[in-house]
């Protein structure tokens, strides 16, 4: 199915930079990636915390969360994570235009689909953070028992057992989860931000 001929982009009469304004800080997405068990969401929260206390506007799109509502629809096989991540991008891409700071806490494994979702924003505003675990730790940590499930062929297409993760290239932000802290990961992820003028 195509895109409609009779549709078009209507622009706000407020702009993002309006609400740049307002706020008092830039808008951008966090997108949280790495394996299950890495820490995304626990982190993504953390960050989320950190900024609130900074009477930041900012929002949280966890992976699990979404696949209870908007992808409530897709499955786990490759194109239907592709279609995944896509929507995820579309819904930051809206967010981060009403000058909040998205964290987007999803597996992503794919470079490619991450890089399609990279070219939805403008250079500054797409900040890949890498939670660089060892999937032995993460398979240790296991706190939903997916690896447990996925070692028994429970779950197919299971990401680091029977379908591929891809390191990032160059990701923006490396964090050693297995050897930070959640307080000095948060920091870190801060400081950047701080670094580049979005606070």
């Amino acid at each position: 199915m195509g895109i409609a001929n009779n549709i078009s982009w209507h622009h706000t009469t407020v702009t993002k930079e309006d609400r740049h304004l307002l706020n008092g800080h830039k808008s951008c997405v966090l997108w949280f990636t790495g394996y299950s068990g890495a820490g995304k969401s626990t982190l993504a929260n953390a960050v989320d915390e950190a900024l609130y206390k900074q009477r930041c506007r900012s929002y949280v799109l966890d992976g699990d969360n979404i696949r209870h509502g908007l992808n409530s629809d897709l499955s786990f096989r490759v194109e239907d994570r592709k279609e995944n991540i896509r929507r995820i991008g579309e819904v930051a891409k809206l967010l981060v235009d009403s000058g909040q700071i998205v964290s987007s806490a999803f597996i992503s494994p794919f470079r490619d689909d991450r890089q399609i979702v990279r070219e939805m924003f403008k250079p500054e505003e797409f900040i890949e953070i890498f939670l660089n675990c060892p999937i032995q730790v993460c398979e240790d940590r296991d706190p939903k028992g997916l690896y447990k499930k996925a070692r028994k062929g429970a779950i197919s297409d299971f990401t680091g057992i029977s379908s591929p993760y891809e390191i990032p290239h160059n990701p923006e932000i490396i964090i050693e989860t297995n050897n930070l802290t959640i307080e000095q990961s948060v920091n870190k992820i801060v400081s950047f931000l701080n670094g580049k003028k979005i606070l």
